[in-house]
């Protein structure tokens, strides 16, 4: 049976719970016990991915009846989801967003949603939990005060050639960290571009596997990880650069 708001809940337009996941299955430690208490507070979730988050929140809750929550796939927020999702939202209903792995809306789906909860006039409420851009510039020892995160560089080897340049460039302009990322079975060909593209004394941080047990996070510049690269294959991985030459 689907949990319901009361009539005196539906006089306003319900909450928006922004739930982290683990970054690995193994890996629930890392959230907050308060996040349970947001996700009892739920009717309904948008989820990026049904199977995986119905295993993640039974994981962390092993009495909550699954059936008893509504589920929609976020989809990138594409006009039917989030129209359903407003319309829940206009019945008082308390929604949770869950990302595959870290936070909603920061390098993962969620923002789209987010952004029309606000124009609905609900209330919008972050929960603290793992995020590997953050966790991965912490470590990093560079400039956690002036960063920008670029998300993918162009998969196109001129195009990603020149995006390394900029950013390089900028960082030593604006002595600002560059965060970005790949996909996984791409790492170690953008890893040698990298390496071969910038200044040897540009320095780079590797930060792999987060929160795992086999962890990986080091800085060092271009001309050591010259030297002895690790294999990044199918490894989930941060890279930050922060050229201070």
């Amino acid at each position: 049976m689907i949990n319901t708001p009361t009539e005196t809940q539906r006089t306003a337009p319900g909450k928006v719970y922004l739930i982290p996941s683990a970054l690995y299955e193994g890996a629930q430690f890392v959230i907050p016990s308060y996040v349970l208490d947001a996700i009892k507070d739920c009717q309904a979730f948008f989820v990026e991915n049904e199977r995986s988050a119905r295993r993640y929140l039974k994981s962390i809750w092993k009495e909550i009846q699954i059936d008893d929550y509504l589920w929609a796939a976020i989809h990138k927020a594409e006009g039917s989801a989030k129209q359903h999702f407003v319309d829940l939202l206009a019945k008082g209903m308390n929604i949770g967003i869950i990302s595959e792995a870290g936070c909603p809306g920061i390098a993962d789906p969620g923002q789209l949603l987010v952004a029309a909860a606000h124009r609905a006039g609900a209330r919008v409420c972050p929960l603290v939990g793992p995020n590997a851009v953050l966790l991965a510039l912490m470590a990093s020892g560079m400039n956690g005060q002036q960063f920008r995160f670029l998300g993918y560089l162009p998969i196109d080897a001129q195009e990603r050639i020149r995006a390394i340049k900029q950013m390089e460039s900028f960082s030593l302009k604006n002595h600002c960290t560059q965060v970005f990322i790949e996909t996984p079975y791409r790492n170690n060909q953008l890893l040698e571009m990298v390496i071969r593209t910038c200044q040897p004394n540009t320095l780079l941080c590797i930060a792999a596997d987060l929160t795992s047990e086999k962890e990986f996070v080091q800085t060092k510049t271009m001309a050591a990880w010259k030297k002895a690269p690790p294999d990044l294959h199918k490894r989930p991985v941060i890279f930050c650069l922060l050229s201070e030459q």
